[in-house]
């Protein structure tokens, strides 16, 4: 499958002798987009090979994972089952973009307490759900796991090894992990984490089987979902002059980061840049709903 390599016409990146491409993974399936996609390919087959009779994974309310699971269950028609972080969306489900729309495709939800969430990778937990969801194929949050690295281990192809540097988001680490292991010896690998916390190296080396990379933390402008005013002006500049919509939570994090960069002489000049647009489009119908609430400029959808 054939993935375009948009080149990014911006004049930070003319002055400083920067070739910079977007991966447009974002545009491989109208709801199962960018790394989604890949992750879910794998244990999709997986689960149809165990004639499992659901697949159950883990999600908040604006995951991206959630939604395209849903869509994707209903492609393939197997059951799909949502463990849902924080019990007081069980009324109010309803309002929200995405979980109306794993609803709508077929979803049945598990609302859980986040003290409860966090136990998403207990093996007591998991038991506890496989009894109650008898004959259940259970995914891990984000999709993150053996088979789904495997997947984005395709996201590079022989056309890509004309690049220097490749930089993917990153959120449970699975995607980047799948990324390193497809380089070739003379590529660099950058990660930009979504959220804070050090404990993303650890999660990437348990898949990863190279150390030609590294993450770059100081661009995930507050945490996970967190965003400012200059991150989501900086979104609505970067669809005006390129026409590449970018979502707020992962890709325009990544992409903020990698302009910075170019301006700040982090790369040398003549390098080549390829960055993963890991899709998550359909968030920002939620998150504009809350920056409404906050009364701060809304994400513009064309």
């Amino acid at each position: 499958m054939k993935v375009l390599n948009q080149q990014v016409q911006l004049p930070i990146l003319t002055e400083k002798n920067i070739s910079l491409y977007i991966k447009r993974e974002d545009m491989l399936h109208p709801f199962i987009s960018g790394n989604k996609f890949r992750k879910l390919k794998y244990n999709l087959l997986q689960a149809q090979q165990l004639n499992a009779k659901s697949i159950l994974t883990f999600g908040g309310a604006f995951s991206n994972h959630i939604a395209a699971t849903a869509y994707a269950g209903k492609e393939n028609g197997i059951k799909t089952i949502g463990v849902i972080r924080g019990e007081e969306l069980a009324g109010k489900w309803q309002q929200n973009p995405t979980l109306s729309f794993a609803k709508k495709n077929g979803m049945e939800f598990k609302f859980v307490s986040r003290e409860t969430y966090r136990k998403k990778n207990n093996p007591d937990f998991l038991t506890e759900l496989k009894h109650q969801y008898k004959d259940s194929f259970i995914l891990p949050e984000g999709g993150a796991n053996d088979l789904a690295v495997k997947g984005c281990e395709e996201i590079l192809t022989a056309e890509d090894s004309m690049f220097n540097i490749v930089c993917s988001a990153v959120g449970t680490g699975g995607t980047i992990a799948g990324v390193i292991n497809s380089t070739n010896k003379n590529q660099r690998v950058l990660g930009f984490p979504a959220l804070k916390g050090d404990f993303l190296k650890e999660d990437i080396c348990k898949f990863a089987h190279k150390t030609n990379w590294e993450l770059l933390k100081d661009y995930h402008f507050g945490g996970y979902a967190k965003v400012t005013q200059e991150l989501i002006e900086f979104i609505n500049y970067f669809r005006t002059e390129t026409n590449i919509p970018l979502d707020p939570i992962y890709t325009a994090k990544m992409l903020f980061g990698i302009l910075d960069l170019v301006r700040k002489d982090y790369f040398a000049p003549g390098t080549k840049i390829v960055a993963i647009h890991t899709g998550g489009l359909q968030g920002i119908e939620g998150m504009n709903s809350l920056l409404k609430k906050k009364k701060l400029p809304l994400i513009n959808e064309y």
